[in-house]
């Protein structure tokens, strides 16, 4: 059995660990160690961090899943203010191989290697994830992941997306508010300036600038809380109306992508979980005008695996390297 870094990182946690792999095969993660970015400067000073902690010297080969597209000579992330130059891992990490893979890449690596018992039914059919064809991978976090799975008979291939940029598509007057709202803002509006966890506090600014209803000053966290709670009717308002974008966001992907099923991942799938299934997202999924009928007939799934993507930076890393 060998051993590798698997690293994770996001808009706003880096997360490390050590994956255990044998024939070809990530058995597990062991020592995890999540990081705020904010309060690193770099990969390389978390990871000094990450190898203090693991109180030995960290295995030399790494897979590395980032949140922003893996190409060129320097990547920068969408939501983190990190600087990657591949060509200086080696050097800068005290790696022999690496691998590197987009963050929603490593989530779909991470589902076409997990078993059907890490995917909880959220809405569709109730059966297991296609053996064959397209799955559409979608998750919302400090912005919306997205990544494409294809199972073919002559092997499985991931293709990281960057759906989440896609423009935010209004379908009734409350959504038009919405993006009214957010065109003051930004020269143009994307999908995940709704649908993500940032999205979570436009949405309740637009419900609250209708009401004219002034809202207090409130982070992210902690408009969750009271939106999850249920204590407050406006954040709880703004909950539903994500739950709606969301499912009207997963749809348009798994139409675009001719998905025979959908994943839904990302930070906040398994904190929602328990009120996604009983929210308005299956009836926005579905309503796809003549195409309705074929997402009824779509199994959507949430991956409830607690570190997909660090496990999916770990096989990622055994399908390029073995």
């Amino acid at each position: 059995m060998a051993e590798i870094v698997a690293v994770d990182i996001g808009g706003t946690h880096a997360r490390f660990a050590i994956a255990r792999v044998e024939g070809g095969r990530v058995l597990g993660l062991a020592d995890e160690v999540v990081l705020r970015t904010a309060e690193h400067a770099s990969l390389q000073t978390a990871w000094a961090v990450f190898a203090a902690r693991l109180g030995r010297p960290p295995p030399r080969a790494a897979g590395i899943a980032v949140a922003c597209p893996v190409g060129g000579d320097v990547l920068r992330l969408t939501n983190n203010p990190w600087v990657i130059r591949p060509d200086r891992i080696p050097e800068t990490l005290g790696v022999d191989v690496f691998s590197l893979v987009n963050d929603f890449g490593a989530v779909g690596y991470a589902v076409a290697d997990l078993d059907d018992g890490y995917f909880r039914h959220l809405c569709g059919p109730d059966r297991p994830l296609s053996g064959e064809g397209v799955i559409s991978v979608v998750g919302p976090g400090t912005g919306l992941g997205v990544a494409l799975l294809s199972r073919r008979p002559e092997g499985v291939h991931v293709i990281e997306a960057e759906g989440g940029h896609a423009d935010f598509a209004p379908l009734d007057p409350v959504d038009d508010q919405i993006l009214l709202r957010l065109r003051r803002i930004h020269r143009r509006v994307s999908v995940e300036r709704v649908v993500s966890g940032p999205g979570l506090a436009n949405i309740h600014a637009a419900l609250a600038a209708s009401e004219v209803r002034p809202t207090p000053p409130m982070d992210d966290a902690a408009l969750w809380a009271l939106a999850l709670s249920g204590e407050d009717r406006l954040a709880a308002a703004a909950f539903d109306r994500f739950c709606l974008s969301l499912g009207a966001a997963a749809g348009d992907i798994a139409l675009t992508q001719g998905a025979r099923a959908v994943v839904i991942a990302g930070g906040l799938g398994l904190r929602i979980a328990d009120r996604l299934a009983d929210s308005g997202f299956a009836s926005r999924f579905r309503a796809k005008g003549r195409f309705e009928g074929r997402m009824a007939e779509m199994p959507v799934k949430l991956i409830t695996y607690p570190e997909p993507g660090l496990f999916g930076a770990a096989v990622a890393f055994t399908r390029q390297h073995g």
